[in-house]
């Protein structure tokens, strides 16, 4: 299949992420859709890190899963999964086909996702126009894990055609 466009994910940070070890955690995201793999940096003694890190993917099948995992790095064995989520991008693929349609201004909220039990929102989740882009900023709640979530922004930059500029 072609690819669809670039999938940006923007791992903004953890929050009340548990302790692993006796005293701290050395926690990481990977992002995993299908064969691909990319994670953030690892933030040392850290149970509320600030990663800032944007990750990105070739977005291929919008129906395979993309999931979030949690880990903290150990030295000297096998690196712990403190938890996982899944990103469901179909409503933003959905709000992506409406804002192509109009011309919409800025700030505007072009879709509203609730969280519930087939997605792992811990709120409600806005889909934004934004500079000429659709943005999405969410909170997961991290499944398999007493505690934990990680907020996020999501970006799909579409595949562009032959007939496209590349500047303008």
């Amino acid at each position: 299949m072609e690819m669809l466009g670039l999938l940006k994910i923007r791992v903004h940070r953890g929050i009340n992420l548990p302790l692993k070890d006796t005293f701290h955690s050395d926690p990481y995201v990977v992002v995993t859709m299908g064969d691909q793999r990319v994670k953030t940096s690892c933030k040392k003694n850290n149970c509320n890190p600030v990663w800032d890190d944007e990750l990105t993917l070739a977005l291929k099948y919008p129906n395979v899963p993309i999931v979030l995992s949690v880990y903290d790095k150990d030295t000297f064995s096998k690196d712990d999964k403190i938890g996982e989520a899944e990103i469901d991008i179909k409503p933003y693929l959905e709000a992506m086909e409406i804002s192509h349609v109009q011309d919409i201004p800025d700030g505007v909220k072009v879709g509203r996702v609730q969280p519930d039990r087939d997605n792992c929102l811990a709120k409600e989740s806005f889909i934004i126009w934004q500079n000429g882009k659709l943005i999405q900023d969410m909170t997961l709640v991290l499944q398999n894990v007493e505690c934990g979530e990680v907020k996020l922004q999501i970006e799909v930059i579409p595949k562009m055609s032959c007939n496209d500029a590349f500047f303008a």
